[in-house]
């Protein structure tokens, strides 16, 4: 998995790139320090797969922003991805696009 972020002005964008698994996801937790973002995006155009560790992680992130007064949003989800958060209902949850 390849993580890069971007912090501009409150703004955090985390873009991830291969698969997000229970091997993997410890890696993107431990990138995300969400201290002054006001503004949380996952850049997920290169993403191949999530699993439900990687969902896990996503929902506690999107818990962090609402706490704070925050926004989340994925961006990007390729089909299969996309799939993923619809069948366990995390679409319902989270900003995609």
């Amino acid at each position: 998995m390849k993580i890069d972020k971007k912090l501009d002005d409150g703004n955090l964008t985390i873009k991830v790139e291969g698969r997000l698994d229970t091997n993997t996801s410890p890696e993107l937790e431990d990138e995300m320090n969400l201290e002054g973002v006001s503004k949380l995006v996952f850049d997920f155009s290169g993403l191949e797969y999530i699993s439900s560790a990687g969902l896990r992680i996503l929902i506690a992130a999107q818990k962090a922003m609402s706490a704070n007064g925050g926004s989340m949003a994925i961006v990007g989800p390729n089909e299969a991805v996309r799939s993923v958060f619809e069948i366990t209902g995390c679409s319902e949850i989270f900003a995609i696009s």
